[in-house]
């Protein structure tokens, strides 16, 4: 028997448009994620929503719709430690996706190097305090010096206002780190102000990689990917073209498909595509974003 979704809880977009931005060959999508399917793996007891299923295959299914090379599936919270699902569907691409995991600190090395055959690259912690019960620093901290020796890095996902408490534990850590949304910044304060650049300041002095993701996540004013609009999120664009522009080298992009815990609207994903050239605004920039720097993370050494 499996659990009803969270009330509220709203369902990927059936149906995405075609986007009329034509990715570049070898583009990645470089934040996804599977949610079960709940049948066959089921969630996390300790898990702080129910979503809807969304496969491997759905997942396949919207990267070929879209024009999309390859993913980077980012293990949800709704599974806690269990990678099964997301190891499910990086195994089944073929090699054209890589994972990152959530592993707890006793972890060691054997299980460690198994995952890596697998595919996994980094492992993900969540400081966001409406989805965690407390700051796993000491965890995190354990884990990093672990993982450092198989060349992978760290996904951190926390708020703006959150990152003043936490930027000298963050520039402690012996691997290179990713941030998610771009720090979830605050885009009612100005793209130049304080807070926004404290974030800059952080990520010039650390070896930290930037995901210009989730506009959808981060907009207050809009407008939605939506109903054939190819200029949503008009509010988030300065934020993101700023950090194409400042890091041009070490920018990601991704979907977030299936959209965890959004509580508005649901993107049409083919809109979202459309976005891209809004934050990249050169052909160079958006082969960095999309191709080189991904592949460079998580395909060393491969062509696209």
């Amino acid at each position: 028997m499996t659990a009803p979704k969270t009330p509220g809880w709203l369902d990927w977009y059936a149906g995405p448009s075609t986007p009329d931005f034509t990715l570049p060959p070898g583009a990645v999508d470089a934040h996804c994620h599977v949610f079960g399917p709940q049948a066959e793996f089921p969630f996390a007891p300790e898990r702080k929503y129910t979503p809807c299923d969304a496969s491997k295959d759905q997942l396949f299914a919207l990267r070929d719709h879209l024009g999309v090379s390859r993913n980077v599936i980012v293990q949800a919270t709704c599974h806690g430690a269990d990678n099964s699902a997301m190891l499910d569907a990086v195994r089944a691409a073929g090699g054209r996706a890589r994972g990152v995991a959530t592993v707890r600190p006793d972890i060691g090395e054997a299980k460690l190097r198994e995952l890596h055959a697998a595919g996994v690259r980094g492992v993900r912690f969540n400081f966001v305090k409406r989805l965690v019960d407390a700051a796993p620093t000491a965890d995190l901290a354990a884990i990093a010096k672990k993982i450092a020796p198989l060349g992978w890095h760290v996904v951190l996902y926390f708020e703006a206002a959150d990152l003043p408490g936490l930027e000298d534990f963050f520039g402690t850590l012996p691997v290179p780190l990713v941030i998610d949304h771009m720090g979830r910044p605050d885009v009612t304060k100005p793209v130049q102000g304080k807070e926004f650049g404290r974030f800059l300041e952080f990520a010039e002095r650390n070896d930290v990689w930037v995901k210009v993701s989730c506009p959808e996540r981060l907009t207050v004013t809009g407008p939605p990917a939506l109903d054939g609009e190819r200029h949503a999120y008009t509010d988030v664009v300065p934020f993101a073209r700023r950090v194409v522009t400042e890091f041009p080298d070490r920018v990601l992009w991704g979907t977030d498909w299936p959209h965890p815990n959004l509580k508005n609207h649901m993107p049409d994903d083919g809109l979202l595509v459309d976005h891209v050239p809004l934050i990249a605004e050169t052909a160079e920039a958006r082969r960095k974003l999309l191709v080189d720097n991904p592949m460079r993370l998580y395909w060393p050494g491969e062509t696209a």
